[in-house]
């Protein structure tokens, strides 16, 4: 049973920074997109950061970013703890929502549509004071 949690959300003054990390359990091929997406409340879902791995025979990565934080979220992955993280630095307050992290297990690249998701996380929330 493929299973996502997150950790790390809490409350920042603007321009502070949150480190996300997202524990993946149970999957087992070496093929995947993780990506963080974030919920403002009245908003659709939106894709922030992605990372696809394993669809490539010279075992590429790749990471993508939405164009709001670009520059100030980075995406990485430690295999060995089997976590994702995403780095945010110079947080805003509409960086403010609940924040997921999903993984797709057939869409490689900028897979920002979370039709595209298999597998979500409960969702930690992020909230960014002025």
């Amino acid at each position: 049973q493929v299973q996502l949690m997150e950790s790390g959300g809490g409350s920042v003054q603007a321009g502070e920074s949150l480190r996300l990390s997202c524990l993946v359990s149970g999957y087992t091929r070496t093929a995947y997109s993780i990506t963080w997406f974030r919920q403002a409340p009245g908003k659709e879902r939106e894709g922030v950061a992605s990372f696809s791995t394993g669809y490539s025979r010279d075992g590429a990565s790749v990471s993508n970013y939405a164009d709001s934080v670009k520059g100030r979220f980075t995406i990485s992955r430690d295999d060995a703890n089997n976590r994702v993280y995403l780095q945010m630095n110079g947080l805003k307050p509409e960086d403010t929502a609940m924040y997921y992290c999903a993984l797709a297990q057939t869409c490689f690249g900028r897979c920002f549509k979370p039709s595209q998701y298999d597998y979500w996380g409960q969702g930690t929330q992020v909230t960014v004071s002025s």
